[in-house]
């Protein structure tokens, strides 16, 4: 934009933009970009090379003219807002000085405070009887700012704010944005950074989802993303953009906070990160709104008659910004504007204080406003405002500008004064007052109190505020409304069979089939579900403008506004971030939805963990199936392709309820169990990953009494005579390995079994765990048995897995001999038939037949030799590496 400095015919540029002004005022912007495009077109052909560059000047896209009047009393906001500002630094100051090593952050929401009262002023909705209000992902550093409104509000107390990352005794508050520790008042957990924009991105399409079933309205519903410029380095940051433009997600807004800082120093010193930022959202189909420059520039833009200060502006680095915001005026003056004569004439009469008063935009609350309205009144896609300030703004020598402004968690009592007096809180303050780090409050009936309380009434209400339960009920269905499933199967199936046709039972259900929402990662046909795609049809905010090639087949690729699945394409993590705003809309929505997400499992918890584990934080509700789960059943090579720790990552999330079903029947029982747990009357907050295998087997009916054992984890499945009884543990497609060792061990060694189904290991541990805690904290008192301990027999036991050995070791404490052996898939996949990766993993039936009889010899009950025997029969090479280490 500096080419006007070697216009070598300004007359006739001039004319050319006259002319773009007249159509402008004349025919509107359509007509004008008719005329652009035509022009290009023409350029194209004559062989003009032309500029490819996404951005616009380094200045505010909303000019003077064209920014609204700010419909608010800068005075008084300006007093609440210092007054908060305030209270926030107090927090962490007041809780760093327990010496508890609590740390906290301060810098951050300096920087913000002008967004988010702008907002909480005059955007934020709350939620109401017709929808849930505005959602909000809140920059997960600034909460001390929004504990701080709160308190002002009379919705938290000082004792609240005085316990500060002190919450294990009570009456505490999180650090960050956190559902799961303080339930009623934060709606998303943003931190670990980098979730908070994509899951804030399929929370918004999820919106437009629920308004075209017609399940409820959410036109007036708006999401709002709060972010950092250096958050934007985190790949989910960026992942999704396309996807959200694409998807017109006009109910979307980012608000980017270009502080110009990471945690250790600058996000592109040598660079522009708001430049780069446009371009980037630019080339994605947003709509992007830059706040650069305060009010107090647009003076001397306006004098900029040779340009000089638009291009010093657009060629002066970040680095140097940040360091100008760390100096002083008379540093600012001689650094900057006296770079050239001609903006160093545009300050001339300027005080060195006058010069460093010049704003940044995002603390300029008219310019921030102006963003705001420019993004609700956008239609059409989605708008990033891409906001300039200061980190530490009004922290002075203390922190602001400063690469350690992140972590400046105590300010000594120069910096404090200094802080009030930026504030312009001196009338409340004295230099005794300040020392003691008071909260201040404001006076119930004064000009700042009604202005406060009427302005979020006019809103509807105060927020940030959480649901924890949904209203009304939910018609779960009872266990009979699977019959078919417990009866025995008249063919062999797999269980993923078994899971598409429990999830057709649910959907053609009167009561919650429409509450059902099957979500599918490009993965559909493999999983047998294709069905779906003309049964319910694949969401599609634009409907199908195309015919599917498939159109003539009964189950052609159908989509439709109303569709019921959500069809993610390859992209685990959107459609983990589609689970999480589904699994939580009870909340958000006051309707609850019961999301099935099905992926191949090696591409779940591995790849995605982080979000799985907001969704624990976030207290989601649903369903996670992991497809082709095990190591020996997807023929895939390495730790990536073949999943034989799941389940163990699974357990790592405290709500999170795991199993791996061998039949059909178990699946159906803890599906029901599962639906009625978390949307029938206690409305627990757990989610369920299950385990589901491609390989069919016979299914058998389940046995009388046992869903009870399903449900806890473990259940007697069959008996096997003879003698030198053991006890046989298994789960998932190994299961048959196990059964067939069980005749095995019967028929030719006279040796007696029970084999037992053990749905989940993970719920079994966490029980048995639990009762011992108990156990030690009461000991006088009669001391409990965990439920596998009751179930199972003094016997060898043998439990053989697709999975990791760890997940069947969690039980050994609790098994009740002191034998027990277990099998399991630790190593490198690889490709090749089940049956050889079987034999690999040592989990098939001649290595459970040698595993069962060795634990006997071991005790006596039979010759060594006999296991000998045993090992030459079924051709173990004794030699062959580990499979752990080959």
């Amino acid at each position: 934009m500096t080419d006007i400095l070697n216009d070598i015919d300004a007359q006739e540029t001039s004319e050319w933009l006259d002319a773009l002004a007249t159509i402008l005022e004349d025919e509107g912007t359509e007509r004008a970009q008719f005329i652009i495009k035509k022009i290009t077109e023409q350029a194209r052909i004559e062989g003009v090379k032309l500029p490819t560059d996404i951005n616009t000047s380094y200045i505010n896209t909303i000019p003077l003219a064209k920014q609204p009047a700010y419909p608010g009393d800068f005075d008084i906001e300006r007093r609440i807002r210092s007054i908060i500002r305030w209270n926030a630094i107090m927090i962490v100051m007041r809780a760093s000085k327990k010496d508890l090593d609590l740390g906290g952050h301060m810098a951050s929401y300096q920087s913000a405070a002008a967004f988010y009262e702008v907002c909480f002023n005059h955007f934020f909705r709350a939620a109401n009887e017709t929808d849930g209000g505005d959602l909000v992902y809140y920059q997960g550093h600034i909460s001390p700012g929004i504990y701080a409104r709160a308190f002002l509000e009379g919705r938290l107390t000082a004792e609240q704010l005085d316990n500060f990352r002190q919450e294990v005794d009570g009456k505490g508050l999180p650090s960050y944005p956190h559902p799961k520790l303080l339930p009623e008042f934060w709606q998303f957990p943003t931190v670990s950074m980098g979730l908070g924009p994509i899951a804030s991105i399929y929370q918004a399409r999820f919106l437009k989802y629920l308004d075209g079933r017609g399940l409820k309205p959410t036109s007036n519903q708006r999401v709002y993303a709060f972010l950092g410029d250096g958050e934007m380095d985190e790949p989910e940051s960026r992942g999704s953009l396309s996807f959200a433009a694409r998807e017109k997600l006009d109910n979307l807004c980012f608000l980017i906070n270009c502080n110009l800082q990471r945690l250790d120093g600058p996000v592109m010193g040598n660079g522009s990160i708001i430049q780069e930022l446009e371009g980037l959202f630019n080339g994605a189909g947003w709509n992007v709104v830059k706040v650069i420059w305060g009010g107090n520039w647009d003076s001397l833009l306006a004098q900029d008659a040779s340009g000089r200060l638009l291009q010093l502006m657009e060629e002066t680095v970040d680095g140097d910004y940040q360091n100008f915001k760390s100096k002083d005026g008379a540093y600012v003056r001689e650094h900057f504007f006296g770079k050239y004569p001609e903006t160093a004439a545009l300050v001339a009469t300027w005080t060195d204080q006058e010069i460093f008063a010049l704003q940044r935009g995002g603390h300029d609350s008219s310019k921030v406003y102006a963003a705001f309205k420019n993004a609700v009144d956008t239609k059409g896609k989605p708008t990033v405002i891409l906001a300039k300030t200061v980190k530490g703004y009004g922290m002075g020598a203390a922190a602001e500008g400063k690469n350690i402004a992140h972590g400046v968690k105590k300010m000594n009592e120069s910096h404090i004064q200094s802080l009030r007096d930026r504030l312009g809180l001196q009338d409340l303050l004295s230099d005794e007052k300040a020392a003691t780090l008071p909260y201040l409050t404001l006076e119930e009936g004064s000009e700042e109190y009604k202005y406060l309380h009427g302005h979020r009434e006019a809103l509807l209400g105060y927020t940030p505020k959480r649901s924890t339960k949904f209203s009304g009920t939910l018609a779960v269905p009872a266990l009979e409304k699977f019959a078919p499933l417990l009866q025995e199967q008249k063919r062999e199936i797999s269980t993923t069979m078994a899971y598409v046709r429990i999830l057709n039972l649910l959907l053609k259900d009167k009561n919650i089939g429409k509450n059902i929402v099957p979500i599918i990662a490009d993965e559909g046909r493999t999983f047998g579900m294709e069905g779906l795609f003309r049964q319910v049809g694949i969401y599609n905010p634009d409907g199908q403008e195309y015919t599917p090639e498939d159109r003539g087949v009964v189950s052609y690729y159908k989509e439709t506004k109303s569709g019921q699945v959500l069809q993610e394409g390859i992209n685990e993590l959107g459609s983990m971030s589609s689970w999480v705003a589904a699994a939580t809309s009870y909340s958000t929505n006051d309707l609850p939805m019961i999301p099935f997400y099905i992926y191949y499992s090696m591409f779940g918890f591995q790849r995605i963990g982080d979000m799985a584990w907001m969704a624990g934080d976030q207290q989601a509700r649903g369903f996670l199936v992991g497809a082709t789960a095990g190591r020996t059943t997807l023929n895939g090579e390495g730790l990536q392709h073949e999943d034989g720790h799941s389940h163990i990552q699974a357990n790592t999330i405290p709500n999170c309820i795991s199993y791996d079903p061998t039949f059909v029947y178990e699946l159906a029982v803890i599906i029901q169990d599962g639906i009625e747990r978390m949307y029938g009357e206690k409305q627990e907050n757990v989610f369920y990953y299950l385990t589901v295998m491609n390989e069919n087997y016979a299914m058998p009916a389940m046995p009388e009494g046992a869903e009870a054992g399903i449900r806890k984890g473990i259940y007697k499945l069959e008996s096997h005579a003879g003698s030198n009884k053991v006890q046989l543990l298994s789960s998932g497609t190994i299961m048959n390995e196990v059964r067939r060792a069980a005749v095995i061990l019967s028929e030719e060694y006279n040796v007696a079994s029970d084999v037992f189904s053990v749905t989940s290991f993970n719920e079994l541990t966490r029980e048995g765990q639990d009762i011992e805690r108990n156990n030690m904290l009461n000991p006088e008192a009669e001391q409990k048995v965990a439920y596998i301990t009751q179930v199972l027999g003094d016997e060898p036991t043998i439990a053989a897995t697709d999975y990791m050995k760890n997940y069947a070791e969690q039980v050994r404490a609790f098994i009740p001999s002191d034998s027990y052996k277990v099998l399991g898939t630790d190593g490198f996949g690889r490709s090749d038939s089940r049956e050889n990766l079987r034999r690999h993993f040592e989990v098939n039936a001649g290595y459970v037949v040698v595993a069962a009889l060795a634990e006997l010899a071991k005790r006596g009950d039979i010759e060594r030799s006999v296991v000998t025997q045993a090992i030459a029969k079924f051709a173990i090479d004794v030699n062959k590496t580990n499979p752990l280490f080959a």
